[in-house]
Order: structure tokens, then sequence, then C-alpha cells
């Protein structure tokens, strides 16, 4: 009879927590929901294919249209990790609306353009969008995540389906535009552009933004600033991650940059390149798809992705349009999807307080190595033709892949109470989240400090545990002290026999600690 009850109370028990879960999932999709439209109204932009031809139109050329290109390069490194730490200190959510603004007024400007001035203008606002746009929609939806889920599992596929959505976007924009520039004029894509903007500025004020980067007592804005850079350059678990995202950067903009010179250098006819940008287009909502369905941590998949990798690096070598083509496109699926792995152990790796700062800092990595290194593919290129110039793209795939396969095989970083804790811990906190969030008051260092071996030991109640677990999420040093005493506590249980105190000195030590416990 005991053992019916037990059995039916733990099948009660897990359907409980069934239920919980499918309900965060719903509640999760449902808060994401404004933030999803306000991604896919930003990516219809009908002028996007038609702006070459536009700028030719205006009087710009090779040399015009490098200079625009340069400014552009330039401004947005420089943007990046200011609008980072700004949205860390103030709101993720108004960093997003500034860039929604941002870019109405860029297709605004380039409407009313008539010269080159103008539109390197339009250019550097577009600059500002971009800066303010990638870091901060990767960190909020993780937050999101966190508050809805209790763990980032979730994240590589949310953030997969919002990239999906994006790309779907961008490639009905480009249609649309293109046709439309048929039936009517180049100018006015930009211009009936902007409402598209100005919506997602209104889907935006609809989202609720996540509060846990706000969980940490406030510091100056030397402090945060000084954190956020001793995170990217002092923590080494990170190395690795941030050299796989910048690879990935680097040869992702390079594949959509420069993947036309082959149809160029093949004398390809001019209506391969309408379906040859939209299989380039499709891969970002694939890849996104794909996220988080490939197990990278596995040898079998991990060996598989990065074969095809360097070998689609080495087809771009070859002198055959079709391999050209089709090696672009697998570039770019991987390492899309090898970008958003990167992109979640980067966010599980630093506490909320300074995560979009770090993501933008290491945003503005990818643009300083992608300037010189296009420069020099550029020349190559010219001098040397593609398939020569290809060989750099190879070095640079081979060594993203090592960086993928060290990244992958290596223990999830994340900060210490991510994914490492016990599937009580987890299951606690998402109760909690789900049940009482509201209801959770903050806690100071100085209270962490002192519950830091309660939390070890599991001798914490679970709204104590979910008050500790938001602040050590929130604050970089905390996080960094229960990895010493985690990692302490490691160290000693795998001490030797010989290398243990002996019994007499332990007996000293447990006396005096026992002495000033009561003092």
């Amino acid at each position: 009879m005991t053992t019916l009850v037990t059995l039916e109370y733990m099948a009660t028990t897990l359907t409980e927590d069934q239920d919980r879960d499918l309900g965060a999932q719903k509640r999760l999709s449902l808060r994401l929901l404004p933030l999803t439209a306000a991604v896919a109204l930003q990516g219809f932009l009908l002028w996007v294919p038609v702006e070459k031809l536009f700028m030719t139109d205006i009087g710009f050329d090779a040399a015009s249209i490098g200079v625009m290109a340069a400014a552009y390069a330039a401004l947005t490194p420089l943007i990046e990790v200011p609008s980072g730490v700004l949205a860390d200190r103030w709101s993720r959510r108004g960093v997003l609306v500034i860039a929604a603004v941002a870019l109405a007024l860029t297709s605004l400007i380039g409407g009313l353009s008539y010269n080159v001035v103008t539109y390197i203008a339009c250019a550097l606002v577009l600059a500002v969008w971009f800066a303010m746009y990638s870091g901060t929609i990767d960190a909020i939806v993780y937050d999101t995540v966190l508050e809805e889920i209790g763990a980032s599992q979730q994240f590589e596929k949310r953030i997969g389906r919002i990239r999906a959505v994006e790309s779907a976007s961008l490639v009905a924009g480009a249609l649309a535009g293109g046709v439309l520039a048929e039936l009517t004029s180049a100018r006015l894509t930009y211009f009936l552009s902007v409402p598209f903007a100005v919506l997602a500025v209104f889907a935006l004020l609809r989202f609720r933004e996540p509060q846990l980067h706000k969980d940490q007592e406030g510091v100056s804005l030397r402090a945060h600033v000084a954190t956020t850079y001793r995170a990217m350059i002092r923590t080494k678990r990170l190395v690795p991650i941030i050299l796989l995202a910048v690879l990935a950067a680097v040869l992702l903009s390079t594949v959509f940059e420069f993947g036309p010179l082959w149809l160029v250098a093949a004398d390809a006819a001019p209506g391969l390149y309408g379906p040859y940008w939209a299989a380039l287009m499709a891969t970002l909502g694939l890849g996104g798809l794909l996220a988080g369905r490939i197990a990278l941590h596995r040898i079998g998949p991990l060996a598989v992705v990065t074969v095809v990798a360097v070998a689609a690096g080495i087809g771009l070598t070859v002198d055959i349009l079709g391999v050209a083509i089709a090696s672009q496109i697998l570039l770019a699926l991987l390492f899309l999807i090898a970008s958003i792995r990167a992109t979640q152990l980067l966010h599980d790796s630093v506490p909320s307080s300074i995560r979009t700062g770090v993501a933008s800092g290491v945003g503005a990595l990818g643009w300083i190595l992608f300037v010189p290194f296009a420069f020099v593919l550029g020349l190559v290129s010219r001098e040397q033709g593609v398939h020569v110039a290809a060989w750099m793209i190879v070095g640079v795939t081979v060594a993203a892949s090592a960086a993928l396969a060290i990244v992958s095989r290596a223990q999830p970083p994340g900060i210490p109470i991510a994914e490492d804790l016990t599937s009580r811990l987890l299951r606690d906190v998402r109760r909690c989240l789900m049940e009482r969030r509201q209801d959770v008051e903050p806690q100071d260092c100085n209270e962490t400090v002192e519950l830091v071996t309660d939390f070890l030991d599991s001798e914490l109640s679970t709204h104590a545990e979910l008050k500790f677990v938001n602040h050590v999420r929130g604050c970089l040093g905390c996080s960094r002290y229960l990895e010493q005493v985690q990692r302490t506590v490691a160290e000693l249980r795998n001490l030797s026999a010989d290398q243990q105190l002996p019994d007499a000195s332990r007996a000293q030590l447990m006396a005096a600690f026992s002495r000033s416990i009561q003092i």
C-alpha cells in the first residue's frame, strides 16, 4: 500500500512539473511575441535589393562606395560597447527602441538623398541601428528565457526562431522591394520602409523587459565599464568562446559581402543573382531553426560539422560556380549555427548586469578584425582572383572550426549556478520563478556571501535559493566568489591521503573554529 501511494505521489509530482513547464513555455512564447514582431518589422526593408542601383543613380562610384563602407565599418564598433553598457545600466528595451528610430531615420534620409554626402549620412545612421540592435537583441532574449524558464537551455531554440522570422522578413522585403522598384522607383522603396520601422517601435513598447540586469547593486559608470572589460580580457574560459564568436562573425560578413564576386568572376547571368541572394538569406532562417537541434557537444555531429565546414571553405578555391555557391551556403549555415552556440555560451559565462556590454564588445572585435581582413581579401581578389583569395577564407574556417571543437567539447562554462547544479535546485527555482516571481525581494552582496555555504549544502529554503540565484546571476563579484568556493571544495575533495591534514591538526583547527563561532 505504501509503495502504491509513493508511486502515485511521484506520478502526480511529475505531472505537475510537466504542466508547469508547459505553462512556462506558453508564457515565454507570448512574452516574446511583441519582440518577434518588432524584429520582423525591422527586417522588412524594401530598399535593400535596389540600394546599389539607387546609389549609382545619385552619383556613387567605386571609390565613393568604398568611402561609405569604411565610414560605416569604422563607426559601428565605436558605438557597439557604449550602447551595450547603456543597455545594461538603463534599459535594453529602450536601446532597441532607439535602434528602431535610427532605422526609420535611415530609410527617411536615404529617400531624401540626392548626392553622395547625404547618403553617407544615411549609412552612418544605419551603423547606429546595427550597433544598438545586434548585441542587445540576444541579451534581452536570453534574460527573458531565464526569467520564464529558470535555465538557459531554451535560448538557442528561441533565438533561432527569432532569426528564422528575421530571415523570412528580409527575403519578403527583398522580393517586394524589387517588384516595387520595377513598377515605381527605387527612391519610393526607402519612404515605404519608414512605417515598418515606426510600427516596430510600438511593438517594442508592448514588450515586457526582463529585470535580471537590474538586480545588482548600483555601481559607478567607470566601475561598470571596467568590470565589462575585465570580464572579456581576464576571464580565461571566455577566450575560446570569444574567438569562436569573432571568427564566425568574420566568416559570415565575408560570405555576405564578398560572395557575389564568385558570380562576377564566372560571368554569371544576371538572373542568377536573385535566387543566389535569396538562398543566402534563407540560411539565416534555416540556421536559426537548426540551432540547438545539432548536438555539437557529441563527437559525431561535431566532427561532421567541422569537416563539412573546412571542405566548404576549400570549395571556394575551385573554379566551378555551382561548387562555390554551395560552399557559400554551407559556410553561412554552419557558422550561423556556431555563432548562436557561441552566443549562448557567452551569455552563460557572464552575469546579466554586464551581459549586453560584453556581447557588444565581442561584436566590436568582430568588426575590428573584419575591416583589415576584408581590405587584404579585396586586394588579393583584385590581383590574383577570388579563387586564390579564397585560401584566406579557408584559413579562417580552419581556425573557427578548431575553436568550435574546443568550445563544444569543453564543460559548458555558465556562471556557477547556471547549468551545473542539481536537478532539485533547478526544479525549485523554476517553480519559484513561475509562482512567486513578484514576491522575491532583492538581496545584497553581504547577505549572499554569508549564505554561500548554506547554498552549497542545500540548506536554503526554495524562496531563499531563488533570492540567492537571482542575485548571483546579476552580480559578477558574487558569481566569482561562489565559483572560487566551489573550486576550493572540489580541490579539497580530490586531495590524496598523503596530502590531507593529520587528525591532530584537524582537531586543533576545528577547536579554533568552534571558539571563533562562540565569540
